[in-house]
Formats: C-alpha cells, sequence, structure tokens
C-alpha cells in the first residue's frame, strides 16, 4: 500500500502529516512554507509512494466557507490539473486547530512550544488525517 499524506493549508505556513504504508498511523511530517508547497510535495511524492492527499477544508463553525478557502481551492485545482495520479480530496477541518492545542497542553508541553505556529500546523495536519483514517474503517 501507499501513504496518505495531509494538508492543513494556511496563508504563510502549511501543516504537513503523512500516515505508515500500511495506512494506520498519522504522523507529522513537518511545516513548509505555503508559496513552497507545490514543489515540496512534488518532489515528496516523487520519492515515496502516495495514493492519495487530504486537505483540511476550512469552513466556519456554522459551515459557511472561511476566508481561506478560495487558496486552498487554487491549490486543489493546480494539484488535479498537473497531477491528476494523486487523487486530492477535502476534508472537514473544523476544529482542529482547538484540538491540535488540547493535544499539545495533554502532551505536556511547555506554553513557549504551544505558541509555536508551525508546530500547531503540523498537529493540526495529524489530526485531520487521524480522523480521515478513522472515517474509512
Amino acid at each position: 500500500m501507499a501513504r496518505i499524506l495531509s494538508i492543513d493549508y494556511g496563508k504563510k505556513r502549511t501543516g504537513l502529516a503523512v500516515s505508515d504504508p500500511l495506512q494506520l498511523i498519522a504522523g507529522g511530517l513537518g511545516t513548509v512554507a505555503t508559496h513552497e508547497l507545490y514543489d515540496y510535495l512534488t518532489q515528496y511524492v516523487a520519492r515515496e509512494q502516495v495514493e492519495r492527499i487530504v486537505i483540511g477544508e476550512p469552513r466556519q463553525p456554522n459551515g459557511q466557507p472561511s476566508e481561506n478557502l478560495a487558496r486552498v481551492q487554487q491549490f486543489v485545482n493546480r494539484w488535479r490539473k498537473q497531477r491528476p495520479d494523486i487523487p486530492i480530496e477535502y476534508y472537514d477541518e473544523r476544529f482542529t486547530s482547538v484540538l491540535a492545542h488540547q493535544a499539545m497542553l495533554d502532551a505536556g508541553l511547555k506554553k513557549k512550544a504551544r505558541q509555536d505556529k508551525a508546530l500547531v500546523d503540523e498537529v493540526s495536519a495529524t489530526i485531520i488525517l487521524e480522523d480521515y483514517l478513522r472515517s474509512r474503517k
């Protein structure tokens, strides 16, 4: 089997997570500058087998689109046009940042570490992927 990669797309930074090849466990992959994301992913899928990409769909708690949705859609459209061999699909990301902060608290991270926005983005991407993997069972 191939890996599943998840994206928590942000205006400046994007958090990434990836599954193991058996698609059982999600782990943080890191954070990249959003303007470097496409190139980073192209290089990553050249060296690792990736079955699909799951990208957080930014919506407000009431279900309305958030301001970031248009940027996410532009990225998804570019990916689908240039890399149709690796499907990309949306997954609801509401509350992942809140859950990421709670997970960091539960892990005992100090306040300074919890304020690291790059780490929050990576943990958010991991939560998106964990939820996605759970939903497929």
